[in-house]
């Protein structure tokens, strides 16, 4: 089944993505360590080259993915064209508006001081973390926080301690997953809207996944003996093992659902990474009609 999400604040967030995307120097894309690609929006990829601005990924939740693929990542997407690339997680946040602050500078060295600041635009598909990332680089609250995708839904200017401006936009997927594949990792991600998928379908796609590319975690995690035979017997033996049975011995398939998806997300199954760099030849591409996008804006702001 193909899982699709692009809900009505998200049509009003790209047209004002576009318009805001004239007026700034440069791109800072939050993406996922556990799926870098398939959390990096072509329609932000699209929007960026056709302005002709450089972009800075930040592959973030480092401290969920798995270490060696951190570093293949991080030279991956070092290697794509006008694109820089930096490591981000919980274990280095308190770094994060400095190092963000320099890798700026580094980027667009034109723009300094404070008649002319860096002008960026951060951007982000729903919860990869680009709200607590923000509220670590203004030291204190100013995005809300919550593992339901679409909390944010309009964009805000702020200005960081260096003097970087900085437009913080909503999470914005795009219009169509062409990809069935990208569906089914968002959705486990917790990148879609719970309405738009079946959770235990998500659930047996985990599994699939895991037992092809990371079966130990699977076996330590919910005690397994084996994991051979059907997915759906893998699932019952973990909802049995988790206590997700209901009275005469029913498995709660809901139930057990939420636990391996909850276990994704927030790292119980260790630190995964679902896709490897070998995989992809580039970043994702998206085609569109740009030819209604406001002209470039080459005014400077305080």
């Amino acid at each position: 089944m193909a899982i699709q999400w692009f809900p009505g604040h998200m049509h009003a967030a790209r047209k004002k993505v576009a318009e805001t995307m004239a007026k700034v120097d440069m791109v800072i894309e939050v993406v996922d360590a556990r799926l870098p690609v398939s959390s990096c929006n072509p329609m932000i990829n699209q929007l960026r080259r056709f302005r002709q601005r450089p972009s800075l990924v930040i592959i973030n939740k480092t401290d969920m993915a798995d270490p060696q693929l951190n570093q293949a990542w991080l030279n991956w997407f070092r290697q794509q064209p006008d694109t820089f690339a930096m490591l981000q997680g919980e274990d280095n946040r308190a770094q994060a508006g400095s190092r963000i602050g320099e890798m700026c500078r580094q980027i667009v060295p034109h723009r300094t001081g404070q008649e002319k600041p860096v002008r960026a635009m951060i951007l982000g598909i729903p919860n990869v973390g680009k709200s607590t990332l923000m509220n670590a680089l203004m030291k204190r609250k100013i995005a809300n926080v919550a593992d339901t995708p679409g909390v944010t839904k309009s964009q805000q200017r702020v200005e960081l301690p260096n003097g970087t401006i900085l437009y913080d936009t909503p999470g914005l997927l795009w219009p169509k997953l062409e990809s069935e594949l990208t569906g089914y990792r968002l959705a486990l991600g917790g990148s879609i809207g719970r309405n738009a998928y079946d959770e235990v379908d998500v659930a047996w796609f985990a599994i699939e996944t895991l037992r092809e590319r990371f079966p130990d975690a699977l076996i330590t995690r919910y005690k397994l003996k084996t994991l051979e035979g059907e997915v759906e017997t893998i699932f019952n033996a973990i909802a049995r093992q988790r206590g997700a049975v209901m009275s005469g011995g029913r498995i709660d398939e809901q139930k057990a659902a939420e636990l391996i998806i909850t276990d994704f997300r927030s790292g119980n199954l260790g630190r995964l990474t679902l896709e490897r760099p070998e995989e992809f030849t580039g970043l994702p591409t998206f085609n569109a009609k740009l030819d209604d996008l406001p002209a470039d804006e080459e005014t400077d702001e305080a």
